[in-house]
C-alpha cells in the first residue's frame, strides 16, 4: 500500500531533551506538510523519550520507535529507514532547526531536476548566544570535490530519493566510519554513480556549541583520515593518503581554541 506522505524524516534522538521540542516545532512549522517523522530513541537517559511520546500522541504523522540499547547514529538511522515507505527521505537531528521553507524548496528542486538523486544546502551555525556563522556549498559537486576528506554536502539538511539511499544499503555501521558517516555515505553514493546538488540558501540551523566541539577527539580524526583515504582511492582520486594530512593536523588544535576562533566575530 502506497504511503499517504511524500517524505519520511529520519530522526535519531539521544539525550536531547533540552532541544527536541524546538527541533520538532521547526518541522511542524514547515510550509510543506506532506511528511511523516520517524523518531527513534537510541537509549536516552534523560527525558527525551517522554517528550517524543507526548509528541507522538499529539501528532499522527509521527512514528515512534526505540532501540533496545544505544547503537549509535548510523544503526539508528538504518532502523528508521525500515519504516520509510515514501518517495523522499529527509534528515533531521534532535537538537537542530529546519527553516520553514526547507522541505518546500528541496521537494521543488528534486521534482524539477530528475538528474539529481539528492539535495542539501549550507547550514547556519548557532549556540546559546545566537547565530555565529554560516557555511557555503558547491552547487553541483563532482568527484574531485571529495579530495579534501570533507564531504561537499551537509548531511543533516539532506533530502534524498528513498530508492537512492536504499540502493547503497543505507548507512555504514562500521566502527571505522563512526563520526564520518556523512563522508562515507556520500562517497559510496558517488561510487555507485549517484548525483547530488546543493541549494545555495542555508535551509538548516545546526547547534554547534562548546559541547559539540568537545566531542571531537584526535582518535576520531585519525580514524576518519584512514577511512576517508580508502574511500578517496575508490573514487579514483590521486594521492588519497597525502591530501588528507592537512585536515588531520587540525585535530591537534585544542577544541576550545577552534571554538573561540570560529565564534569570535559573533561574540
Amino acid at each position: 500500500m502506497a504511503s499517504k506522505y511524500r517524505i519520511s524524516v529520519l530522526m535519531g534522538i539521544y539525550n536531547c531533551a533540552s532541544y527536541l521540542q524546538e527541533a520538532l516545532d521547526s518541522l511542524y512549522a514547515q510550509t510543506y506538510q506532506d511528511f511523516k517523522i520517524i523518531l527513534c530513541d537510541d537509549g536516552s537517559k534523560d527525558e527525551t523519550l517522554a517528550i517524543a511520546k507526548r509528541n507522538a500522541v499529539e501528532h499522527p504523522n509521527i512514528v515512534l520507535i526505540q532501540n533496545e540499547h544505544n547503537i549509535k547514529l548510523a544503526a539508528t538511522l538504518n532502523h528508521c529507514l525500515e519504516y520509510a515507505d515514501t518517495e523522499y527521505i529527509a534528515r533531521m537531528d534532535g537538537d537542530d532547526i529546519s527553516v520553514p521553507e526547507r522541505f518546500q524548496k528541496q521537494v521543488e528542486f528534486l521534482d524539477a531536476h530528475l538528474e539529481f538523486d539528492f539535495v542539501s544546502s549550507p547550514m547556519i551555525y548557532f549556540d546559546e548566544d545566537g547565530e555565529w556563522g554560516a557555511g557555503r556549498a558547491i552547487a553541483d559537486p563532482t568527484v574531485k570535490d571529495f579530495q579534501t576528506g570533507a564531504a561537499p554536502f551537509c548531511h543533516a539538511p539532506m533530502m534524498m530519493r528513498t530508492d537512492c539511499l536504499k540502493s547503497v544499503g543505507g548507512y555504514n555501521i562500521s566502527k571505522s566510519v563512526e563520526r564520518m558517516e556523512d563522508y562515507d555515505l556520500f562517497s559510496r553514493l558517488y561510487i555507485a554513480g549517484k548525483k547530488g546538488g546543493n541549494l545555495q540558501e542555508p535551509l538548516y540551523k545546526m547547534r554547534n556549541d562548546r559541547n559539540a566541539f568537545a566531542r571531537r577527539k584526535v582518535s576520531d580524526r585519525f580514524r576518519s583520515y584512514l577511512s576517508a583515504s580508502k574511500l578517496k582511492k575508490q573514487l579514483g582520486l590521486r594521492f588519497p593518503y597525502l591530501t588528507g594530512i592537512p585536515d588531520l593536523m587540525k585535530a591537534f588544535i585544542p577544541n576550545s581554541l577552534v571554538y573561540f576562533i570560529k565564534t569570535r566575530k559573533k561574540k
